[in-house]
């Protein structure tokens, strides 16, 4: 190997997996060796990387739990860091990226529901097994989910339940733990959480089965606890363009005109937060929606917000 090679090898170093394309395969072991990251980068003079027209790559303003969902999703355990010109500028190392902070929180997951408006689609699979860019959107949430560093996962089935605890079985293959709740009769987007068998000691994290949520799961749990609250729904908001104009009136009298306004409203993301006293809340055996029980929260007083 030639010296100016030589002297980048330095253990842990992103800069010596940098080879040119004239090195050798045994230039290639040795960085394999001595920098320890198991990953080479053959490069041009500007240091472009040049073995892969499209590669696997990130940029400098991702965020870190962004790019361990990449890493998880792709089952890769490198990406290299470019700046706007595709140079190498850096490198992510999974080793580093995936300490982040251990959540012991509880996430349910409610996959039972028959997914009718998306038939023929659901004829033979539960809504949560449907595909999407490859994989079924409920391994992408366990993916988001790993990655910002949930390991517990509850998971209700009911509708061709057979088939997610088939794919997904006790979660070893994410390296998190999944139970199942079982649902005889449909329990709406709440009702399922009651078929807990120990009741919740810490605020635990819903989501329905079939959202792709684009905002961090822990970021939710912080905005909860840092606001005291009982309960907590993410929204997302949604703008409606009404395609009429608009006349106001009062009496027989015309006070105003308004051409075309535009309507602002939050929609439930189906993405919550409950308190252990919030989940006591939920009625046993029967039906129950997520709007029923914040609305119960809201009657006895307790806290409920909106993220």
């Amino acid at each position: 190997m030639s010296p100016n090679l030589v002297k980048k090898l330095v253990r842990g170093d992103w800069h010596g997996t940098l080879l040119p394309s004239t090195a050798t395969i045994q230039d290639a072991i040795q960085v394999l060796n001595k920098v320890g990251l198991r990953i080479v980068l053959v490069v041009n003079p500007q240091e472009r990387g040049i073995l892969h027209r499209t590669p696997l790559v990130a940029h400098s303003g991702h965020r870190p739990e962004a790019i361990g969902q990449l890493m998880l999703a792709n089952e890769v355990q490198q990406i290299p860091i470019v700046d706007r010109h595709r140079r190498v500028v850096g490198l992510h190392v999974w080793d580093k990226l995936s300490r982040v902070p251990s959540r012991p929180n509880l996430m349910v997951i409610m996959a039972g529901g028959e997914g009718k408006r998306l038939r023929p689609y659901t004829a033979d699979r539960p809504k949560p097994l449907v595909e999407v860019g490859g994989k079924p959107i409920l391994e992408y949430i366990l993916i988001k989910a790993k990655a910002e560093g949930f390991s517990r996962f509850a998971i209700a089935v009911r509708h061709l339940g057979g088939m997610i605890e088939s794919h997904f079985g006790c979660g070893k293959r994410w390296g998190v733990n999944i139970l199942y709740l079982r649902e005889t009769t449909p329990l709406g987007t709440a009702g399922a959480i009651r078929l807990l068998r120990q009741h919740p000691r810490e605020p635990i994290l819903v989501t329905n089965g079939d959202v792709l949520a684009d905002f961090q799961y822990g970021d939710l749990l912080d905005f909860h606890a840092r606001h005291g609250a009982d309960a907590t729904m993410a929204v997302r908001h949604h703008d409606w363009q009404n395609p009429y104009g608009v006349v106001e009136t009062q009496g027989l009298e015309i006070t105003g005109f308004r051409e075309k306004p535009l309507l602002r409203m939050q929609i439930n993301a189906g993405v919550y937060v409950l308190s252990p006293v919030a989940c006591r809340q939920i009625p046993r055996s029967m039906r129950y929606d997520m709007p029923e029980l914040f609305t119960r929260l809201r009657t006895r007083k307790m806290r409920v917000c909106t993220s």
